[in-house]
């Protein structure tokens, strides 16, 4: 199994980014997006089931982020959009298998790729 992420980045704040997490070696499995920044511990941000039917977000980026995936490719993206300089962490992404429990808990999930730094300039 191997989770990885890719598209991060530095932009100005108001600007956007688009993460990309490919899989391999699994199916059927929620994804999420998950941020961590210098001394604070890592904290949901968003989810997305095996369809892309049903999804989770932060309050912090309801409205600005939105998950998706492409099953054929067995990716999962995030556009991040009207970034703000507090959104500034390491992103990464996560793979849960089976749909049952939060969405939400770290604890919830069994893969974890590497993470992706994005910065967001004020």
């Amino acid at each position: 199994v191997q989770l990885q992420a890719s598209g991060g980045g530095l932009v100005q704040a108001g600007g956007s980014l688009r993460l990309s997490c490919a899989a391999s070696g699994l199916s059927r499995y929620v994804m999420g997006w998950f941020c961590q920044a210098p001394g604070k511990e890592r904290e949901f941000v968003a989810a997305v089931s095996w369809s892309g039917g049903t999804a989770y977000y932060a309050d912090s980026v309801k409205g600005r982020f939105t998950i998706s995936r492409d099953t054929a490719k067995n990716t999962v993206t995030l556009q991040m959009n009207s970034l703000k300089p507090e959104d500034t962490a390491v992103y990464y992404c996560a793979a849960k298998l089976g749909y049952g429990g939060s969405w939400s808990a770290l604890s919830g999930y069994d893969y974890w790729g590497q993470g992706t730094q994005v910065t967001v300039s004020s």
